[in-house]
């Protein structure tokens, strides 16, 4: 099989997901077992579905099985993130360019969440907090229990986290400029500060109050300030990948403590 393709089957006796999958696909134990721990296949049971990696997991009578196999997807890599700071109940990761923020029911193999709890020790639960476009880098905040995911959520939610990034820009601008474009019919607003300029080029740093889905590629490209490697909203050439990091994220925890996270220089987007 070379092509994507979705398979279903409904239990009617118990028995493991693997064998289940070996009568309906010609795949190997071996290959359906990979899929599984990258987080292809689906068990529906009434009106619940959860995806499941166990080999030896047990189906019941009347489940339904799903496997979503794209190949393409399945053999898919990406770089390593970096942990910058492990606080407990929640930890500070670098994502690079080219990892995943959260997954799709072909795979979720290459989301910084299955690589946090594949590398942090002890080993936690991991559940993400913020997001970033694939293409994006630098800091995300993974939360490490259901009580702390819904406590950083809120604080997103209410805009009591401070967020700040950085991007390379095609373009110059001499001072800072505040951009209030509506974002899919939605308000959205930007405060874009220049911090250095070259030839061709400057680095901003960019702070949002809203967090509209492209919201920082989409005012600074209307500003006629598209993002260095930005597939979406620059002309090209590209000859690298987007220029745009999460430099900066800060607030007030439950306890009164500020929290202040900041990416470092040797991560950072710059001009050369």
């Amino acid at each position: 099989m070379k092509d994507a393709e979705t398979f279903s089957i409904v239990i009617q006796a118990p028995q493991t997901a693997v064998d289940a999958l070996l009568s309906i696909t010609e795949l190997s134990r071996t290959s359906i077992k990979d899929a599984m721990q990258k987080g292809a296949v689906w068990v529906q049971r009434g009106k619940q579905t959860q995806r499941i990696r166990r080999q030896d997991r047990l189906l019941q009578s009347q489940d339904i099985l799903f496997f979503y196999y794209n190949p393409q997807v399945l053999g898919q890599t990406c770089p390593a993130a970096i942990l910058l700071a492990d606080e407990g109940e929640f930890s500070v990761w670098y994502k690079p360019s080219g990892m995943l923020s959260q997954g799709s029911r072909w795979s979720d193999h290459c989301t910084i969440n299955r690589y946090v709890e594949g590398h942090i020790s002890p080993p936690r639960t991991a559940f993400i907090v913020n997001r970033l476009d694939r293409a994006a880098q630098g800091l995300m905040l993974i939360a490490h229990s259901k009580a702390m995911a819904r406590f950083l959520s809120s604080l997103f939610t209410e805009h009591k986290i401070y967020k700040a990034y950085l991007a390379k820009v095609t373009g110059h601008i001499e001072s800072p400029i505040t951009c209030n474009l509506d974002v899919d019919n939605k308000p959205a607003l930007s405060h874009i500060q220049p911090l250095a300029n070259n030839a061709s080029n400057c680095l901003v740093s960019v702070e949002i109050e809203t967090g509209r889905k492209h919201q920082i590629r989409y005012h600074l490209a209307n500003l006629g300030l598209p993002i260095v490697g930005d597939r979406l909203y620059h002309p090209g050439p590209y000859e690298e990948d987007l220029a745009l990091a999460c430099s900066e994220l800060a607030w007030t925890d439950d306890k009164g403590l500020e929290r202040r996270y900041i990416l470092p220089v040797h991560l950072a987007i710059s001009l050369d």
